[in-house]
């Protein structure tokens, strides 16, 4: 090292640094206001809504009604606000990785400084279990790897070098650099700082997620776009009544009346209760079954996914090396290894107490095969370390005045070495290529007896003893996830920092889709984001991609139409997880800042709670939808009744009590019942909905302007058929009333499930909550038309028990026609199937 090198930066040099690039650290100086925040909150429409909701109820007096409302709007806000933190939560638990202290070189001395002073220049002094404090280029090197998973995902300790390596020069991540917010596994370094901050790879990520903006889910655009229009037809509406009914009667009072009436009836406040109590019950079910959601609207969104774009390393294998195989003459398959001499070799050729997980998992092969204790008789004389350099290690031990030399590392570092023709050297070269194009990692291993003890494994002459071959597994389990991934329609796509025949090895093995090609990151380097949006579509393998691939990656899918879930663990994957439709990461091998970055946190790791999630999501989705018709269908009947009542010169059928009355029903109903309803049989039979697909499709549409036409008909023809004959207009009232009230519980029974019957609850476990909600929503009708207390309040009278039982038929006539038309479908689905399956006969 030169001399200038060992004296380190002067103070000078130090303060003039630091004033060009500033301190070496990773934060978020623009803090916006938190108030700014909160009543930013307020822009959207869904909360100008609610507030219109409660200002109304304010107007007519309803002091307890608009008080709640406020509650709510308070309680949804402050659930937005908190998200809106979720960046600088992110940005802290990065700066948390930094080493707090590093040992430097300054003014010629050896000084310890806190992390965030260093500069560009300084020089750093390391050794075993220091985290790197910034980017730094190698000067003095001994034996020193580092972990790089934080960074690359890769689990397997890299030695580091001074020289460069033509090999390592087409690589991404060099050997002759250190980066920012790795882990020195062992070995002592000096190195020089090259980068600090934003500018270093670490610093990079924390860029990337302090200036990802979050997006809308599908859903909340979905309703929101819905409330928009109905907000605009539901003024429209009002104004056009008021001044309609006002021209028809000149009762300003009346007229008013009747467009608050209307109002009420026309403002959806059911679907920002039904979207916060779905969301909210469904995060919870999720939690109990390992799925943490730490934004609720993700919920939805994963039922939805397309594409499930997954990190190899920790996600899809389980970040821990395994032995496979074993060539000792022949290729045996690790199941049927028995070799007692070559088991020995392996305890011979490993450190006692490694590190090193390639080693662990050679040494756990070994001692499940030796049944003696003969290696406790040699006692170890000289370790000759692995290096980078030479790629071999050896262990040489001492007995009866010999010595015993046991030697691994890799084909090309060894053979040259053995006793061996060149026949036999192709042999085994053929045979390394064979379990290479396995995926997996080739060791070579050697030994021999000699009188003499050399430092240089070159002076030895050594005997071939076998080939060891590793790879880091599937986890049990996920196999059988993807393969459920593809029956539901969700393609699984594999992102990993792994060589290529590794990853397509691994493609194979788990069964993806397009496993006999992968795109390397070098490729992805070279395309434009038209081109990569072209290529996502068929290949399933990206391999040695570094975190702004991954990001392009899933951009390029979003791009092309995909709903995105992605799972990752480490630092490397935050950047795409944020940027993800829905981001999954893992909790326990997951570090804090992917956590913080993710929608979704899986708490056990596990690849099959994904597919399980998807299954939830897919069912809340499923269910949120029902609970939108029945909200649609439901409120048509009580916007009708609203409009048609003075246009026909009639007497109000529904007055504000009587729709707050109907609101009592009808909130506990959307947000309690539909939510607790079991998802439909086939729901993972089925591929992910169209992202394009609008909330209520046209067939949805037309069964909601059916059922809603048909229950405001079966109230209104009786109620004006009554009035006409003179009937006063309370026991008319009552009586559309009751089959108001009636067509609603039936209504309940047939929309809660899309293929099951009505008489098929009687064949499933009671919703008590549906039973509960259904008796009461009928006692209170009974209540308000049989005792007359109440009958002041609603301005109702009782009705004999005939004509009590003609409103009760005509309410079922109105709402179970509807299953004749559900049998009609499902029996053409039936032909259909049949039908395919013929064909394919």
């Amino acid at each position: 090292m030169k001399d200038d090198c060992m004296r380190g930066l002067s103070s000078k040099e130090v303060l003039e640094l630091r004033n060009k690039y500033g301190l070496n650290e990773v934060t978020n100086n623009e803090k916006a206001s938190p108030i700014k925040k909160f009543i930013g909150v307020f822009k959207e429409p869904m909360f100008l809504l609610l507030l219109g909701t409660a200002t109304i109820y304010l107007i007519l007096g309803d002091i307890k009604e608009a008080l709640i409302m406020l509650i709510f709007v308070g309680f949804v806000a402050s659930i937005t606000f908190i998200q809106e933190w979720k960046t600088e939560k992110t940005l802290n638990a990065l700066k948390e990785l930094t080493a707090p202290d590093v040992k430097v070189i300054r003014d010629g001395k050896k000084v310890i400084i806190k992390s965030f002073e260093l500069v560009p220049g300084d020089i750093v002094i390391l050794s075993e279990g220091d985290r790197i404090p910034a980017d730094c280029s190698i000067l003095e090197v001994s034996n020193f790897s580092v972990d790089e998973s934080i960074l690359t995902g890769e689990a397997e300790p890299v030695f580091k070098n001074i020289s460069k390596d033509v090999q390592d020069n087409e690589e991404y991540w060099k050997k002759d650099k250190l980066y920012a917010g790795t882990l020195s596994v062992v070995g002592t370094c000096t190195a020089k700082v090259e980068l600090t901050g934003y500018n270093t790879e670490y610093g990079k990520i924390a860029k990337i997620i302090s200036e990802t903006k979050e997006e809308l889910t599908p859903l909340q655009n979905k309703i929101q776009t819905l409330v928009k229009n109905l907000a605009i037809v539901g003024l429209i509406l009002c104004i056009t009544l008021i001044i309609a009914t006002y021209f028809y009667n000149h009762d300003i009072i009346k007229s008013i009346l009747a467009g608050i009436t209307l109002a009420m009836a026309i403002i959806p406040e059911e679907f920002p209760v039904v979207l916060t109590v779905f969301l909210s019950l469904g995060a919870f079910r999720l939690a109990r079954k390992n799925a943490l959601m730490r934004k609720i609207s993700a919920v939805e969104t994963l039922g939805s996914a397309t594409i499930l774009a997954v990190d190899k390393t920790g996600t899809i294998t389980k970040n821990d090396m395994e032995v496979k195989s074993v060539f000792d003459g022949k290729y045996v398959d690790i199941n049927d290894f028995k070799d007692e001499y070559l088991s020995r070799l392996m305890l011979f050729a490993c450190e006692k107490d490694p590190y090193d997980p390639m080693e662990k998992a050679i040494i756990k092969i070994a001692n499940e095969r030796i049944k003696d204790t003969f290696i406790k008789n040699f006692d170890l004389e000289l370790n000759i370390p692995f290096n980078s350099e030479t790629k071999r290690m050896a262990n040489i031990y001492s007995r009866d005045d010999r010595f015993y030399v046991a030697v691994k590392g890799s084909h090309e570092a060894l053979l040259h070495l053995c006793k061996m023709n060149e026949l036999e050297k192709q042999r085994i070269l053929k045979e390394v290529d064979f379990m290479a194009s396995k995926g997996l990692r080739v060791i070579t291993i050697c030994d021999c007896d000699s009188k003499e003890l050399y430092q240089d494994i070159e002076k030895y002459e050594l005997n071939f003893r076998g080939l060891i071959g590793l790879q880091d597994p599937p986890k049990e389990g996920v196999k059988e996830a993807i393969k459920l991934c593809k029956q539901a329609g969700i393609r699984v796509v594999m992102i990993t920092g792994d060589y290529n025949k590794t990853a397509m090895a691994i493609g194979n093995e788990i069964g993806l889709q397009f496993k006999d090609r992968a795109i390397t990151g070098n490729e992805i380097d070279n395309m434009s984001d038209e081109e990569l949006c072209k290529e996502v579509t068929n290949c399933d393998i990206f391999s040695r991609v570094i975190p702004g691939h991954k990001m392009r990656i899933v951009k390029a899918l979003k791009a092309s139409g995909e709903i995105v879930a992605m799972t990752g663990d480490g630092v490397n994957d935050a950047p795409a997880l944020k940027v993800a439709d829905i981001g999954i990461a893992m909790g326990k091998r997951g570090t804090e800042v992917a956590k913080e970055a993710a929608h979704m946190v899986l708490m056990d790791d596990n690849f099959t709670t994904i597919v399980s999630s998807v299954k939830d999501g897919r069912r809340i989705f499923d269910n949120i939808r029902k609970a939108m018709v029945y909200i649609m269908v439901i409120h048509i009947p009580i916007i009708c009744l609203s409009l048609f009542s003075p246009l026909f010169n009639l007497p109000q059928i529904l007055l504000p009590v009587h729709i707050v009355l109907l609101e009592l029903i009808i909130d506990p109903t959307c947000s309690i019942i539909f939510e607790g309803e079991e998802a439909e049989p086939n729901i993972m039979d089925k591929p992910p909905r169209d992202p394009k697909e609008p909330l209520l499709t046209k067939m949805l549409t037309f069964k909601v302007i059916l059922q809603g036409i048909s229950m405001f008909a079966a109230a209104f023809i009786p109620f004006h058929y009554m009035v006409d004959l003179g009937v006063d207009v309370d026991y008319a009232r009552s009586f559309a009333l009751v089959v108001l009230i009636v067509s609603n519980v039936i209504l309940v029974l047939v929309n809660r499930s899309n293929t099951q019957c009505i008489f098929n609850i009687f064949k499933e476990k009671q919703s008590k909550a549906r039973l509960l909600i259904n008796s009461l929503a009928l006692i209170m009708i009974f209540l308000i038309v049989y005792i007359p207390f109440l009958n002041e309040i609603f301005r109702t009278s009782g009705l004999e028990i005939e004509m009590l039982l003609l409103a009760i038929v005509i309410g079922v006539i109105s709402s179970i026609w509807w299953e004749v038309i559900k049998i009609i479908g499902n029996n053409k689905k039936t032909d259909i199937r049949f039908n395919a399956s013929e064909f394919k006969q």
